[in-house]
């Protein structure tokens, strides 16, 4: 299977993305589809097949639309002028006003009303010519046997269009009684208005979806255009950034943008990364250290040595993960595919069951069919379409904005209902640099801590555990040369064993130690313990002896992130319950749970890394709505068993495994983002519910009002154009949105 995006030309309301998304759904091969207006994009799950983009472009052809190349959100992101598209709207404004003289002179007792055939000329360009895109894609949407808003506009100014010829027609033949000067009113301005009103509310629309996804713009403009590359012998050339390959040195001139993912190699900096992990503060970077591509470089000249281009480089992985939710559909958006499915048929009826009824109560055909015009023009099913998705793109680019990623639509509407945050301990939690505090051996004897260090050291030699980094930096530190290891082996959650200087050796968890039957000096453990430590046993295997023999005890102490406590304080302020998930033994993890506010009876302690998804599965079990927070590939199994994963991978760190499996990403180690992320879900939710009530409400009063006589097709339009502008306005007050 594959997945496929393209961009859809010519939608504008929600029944076009069905009917898109049915077309689509016909094509052979093709297991979901998720069609979305405001990106104005599709994409498509389908089995592998040579031929399967030329038939997906032919399927959208022939339902009326057209097949674009790249997906919505890029097509939008191209930097727009102010007033890109508003040439059809300044001549609709231009040809409609003259026709408005009459309403606007009988505001002062004037009769301004223009000859027909001088209303006919400035009519007909908007009708025929301006508004023939409406005649276009409603006659696809006849064809194919649905509706759509460009079929409602096309009937509606149509019909107002052609009464005028019929009541100026009478009135040359002698057949209308008159009025006055023997010319009935006619409605040209009607159809030219209206049409000149959408024109312009989708304008508005247009401007409105660009400015929803500037953050997808923004990140894209971090990329620059060339690179310094530096020789071999130090001379710099600058080359296009398609042509840069990893391995490349290039040099980063003060104030420039890191062209890719890279490693310093010379110099030292202070590297401006908020745009990537909003964070606000410059981050100090010297040789070893690893560069973000798009980060801001500042005082220093650096010589860097490529990591990862294109579609591999972190920023281009944050675009793909802003554009993946952006085009996303949101569960609620299921309500609003039912009620689009039968929204223009309905309007339809509703249309025809006014005429007759105004016939029916004795009306003129002319007045009866006004009002039926102003149905058809004041029903607005592009509001219900772009109600769920715009409120998406909007809170998404905030959340990029803020260092917060958004997998998928779906985390995001479901984040607000979270009841109970899990965190992982080490690492998410603490700063996951754990020292070692303490190796008490279990005999005295001159230099025997030394000589264990030494063992230790050498059987953590080839990991890359916290707890081994620890132990190796110890013995750095103390100037202790590890002897060489052999046969060496991890064992997950339990420690790692090896051969050192004839003899087997291993460092092991209290619990590997309980299931080995080798049992630590009861005392000092406790005395370890009453500290906060986390421990491991040195074990030493003897044949002879059965059971392994305990030499010495490391104690390990790991601090807590300055703003977890804080964090967890905010959380708990929403009324949230916070668990935290920890391999440690029960005194250790309760302790840090004590120094970061966490009950007793919300630590889970002991966990092997492989449980940890069961202790998430129980909390949901018993009705909870979880968030799991976790930094690494182990966590992904909890991440991914979570109502809402979040992983915590700051930009040129984490794991791609965490990322993958969470549904939101935090881009920096910043525990105050989980707050804001569940924050920012609830007001998203809340402008989505808003838009929605707003698109129903507007149709469900207009419709009757306009059916009742209350409205003419002019303020129906308006109301038509504005139902639209004003859900697009609404969404985007979510960029003002801060923590």
């Amino acid at each position: 299977m594959s997945t496929l995006d393209l961009s859809v030309g010519g939608m504008t309301c929600a029944s076009c993305v069905m009917r898109v998304e049915r077309a689509l759904k016909s094509v052979p091969g093709v297991q979901e589809v998720s069609v979305n207006l405001a990106t104005e994009s599709a994409r498509i799950v389908a089995a592998d097949d040579h031929d399967i983009d030329a038939r997906l472009r032919r399927a959208i052809r022939s339902a009326g639309y057209e097949p674009r190349a790249a997906n919505g959100a890029d097509a939008l992101a191209a930097e727009p002028s102010r007033w890109q598209g508003f040439g059809p709207v300044a001549a609709g404004l231009l040809l409609s006003l003259p026709l408005m003289a009459p309403m606007l002179g009988g505001l002062w007792g004037q009769d301004w009303m223009l000859p027909p055939w001088v209303q006919l000329l400035l009519a007909a360009p908007v009708q025929f010519w301006l508004g023939a895109r409406f005649y276009r894609a409603g006659w696809h949407a006849a064809r194919a046997g649905t509706g759509n808003m460009d079929l409602l506009v096309a009937l509606g100014t149509s019909a107002a269009f052609g009464l005028s010829l019929w009541l100026w027609w009478r009135a040359a033949t002698g057949e209308h009684a008159g009025h006055g000067m023997g010319m009935p009113h006619l409605y040209f301005e009607a159809s030219a208005v209206v049409i000149t009103l959408v024109l312009l509310g989708k304008w508005l629309e247009a401007r409105a979806k660009r400015q929803a996804t500037s953050a997808i713009r923004a990140l894209q403009q971090l990329r620059p255009e060339v690179a310094h590359l530096v020789g071999p012998r130090g001379v710099e050339s600058d080359v296009p950034l398609a042509e840069v390959m990893v391995g490349d040195r290039l040099a980063v001139r003060p104030g420039e943008r890191v062209p890719a993912d890279a490693r310093v190699i010379e110099g030292h900096s202070e590297v401006d990364e908020s745009m990537l992990t909003g964070e606000p503060l410059p981050v100090p970077k010297g040789p070893g250290q690893a560069l973000t591509g798009g980060a801001v470089n500042g005082d220093g000249r650096l010589v860097v040595e490529v990591a990862a281009v294109g579609s591999e480089s972190v920023l281009a992985r944050i675009i793909r993960l802003v554009e993946d939710a952006q085009a996303a559909k949101a569960p609620i958006q299921r309500l609003v595919d039912k009620v689009a499915a039968v929204f223009v048929p309905v309007v339809l009826v509703v249309a025809l069951a006014t005429l007759a009824a105004w016939l029916f109560a004795g009306a003129e055909i002319e007045a009866a069919l006004i009002h039926a015009v102003a149905v058809l023009v004041i029903a607005c099913p592009c509001a219900l379409g772009l109600a769920t998705p715009v409120a998406v793109m909007a809170g998404t680019g905030v959340a990029a904005r803020r260092g917060i990623l958004v997998k998928d639509a779906r985390a995001l509407e479901l984040a607000h209902r979270v009841d109970t945050v899990a965190f992982d301990k080490t690492g998410t939690l603490t700063v996951g640099r754990p020292v070692l505090t303490a190796l008490v051996p279990a005999t005295d004897g001159e230099g025997e801590e030394r000589r264990l260090l030494a063992i230790a050291a050498s059987l953590q030699g080839g990991s890359e555990h916290p707890l081994a980094r620890a132990v190796l930096a110890a013995a750095a530190a103390r100037g202790v040369q590890p002897p060489p290891l052999g046969a060496m082996q991890a064992l997950p959650g339990r420690g790692v064993q090896g051969e050192v200087e004839g003899h087997r050796w291993a460092i092991a968890s209290l619990r590997w130690c309980a299931e080995l039957g080798a049992l630590p000096d009861a005392a000092k453990l406790e005395a370890l313990h009453a500290q906060g430590a986390t421990v491991s046993a040195l074990l030493r295997f003897d044949e002879e002896a059965g059971a392994p023999r305990v030499t010495a005890l490391l104690a390990f102490a790991d601090e807590p992130k300055p703003e977890a406590a804080q964090a967890i304080r905010s959380l708990r302020a929403r009324g949230l319950r916070v668990v935290m998930i920890s391999g440690d033994n029960r005194r250790a993890a309760e302790a840090m749970a004590a120094r970061l506010g966490i009950a007793a009876a919300d630590v889970r302690a002991e966990v092997l890394p492989g449980d940890k998804a069961a202790q998430v599965a129980a909390l949901r079990r018993d009705g909870h709505v979880v968030a799991m927070v976790g930094d690494g590939a182990n966590d992904a199994p909890a991440l991914a068993a979570a109502d809402v994963g979040m992983a915590m991978a700051p930009a040129g760190g984490g794991t791609d495994v965490a990322m993958e499996a969470a549904g939101i990403t935090l881009m920096r180690g910043d525990l105050a983002l989980v707050a804001e992320a569940l924050e920012l879900s609830g007001r998203t939710v809340a402008k989505i519910r808003q838009n929605l009530f707003w698109a129903f409400a507007y149709n469900v009063a207009g419709i009757p009002l306009a059916a009742l006589g209350w409205l003419s097709p002019v303020v129906a339009g308006a109301a038509m154009a504005l139902s639209s502008v004003s859900v697009m306005a609404n969404a985007l007050l979510l960029r003002r949105w801060k923590p």
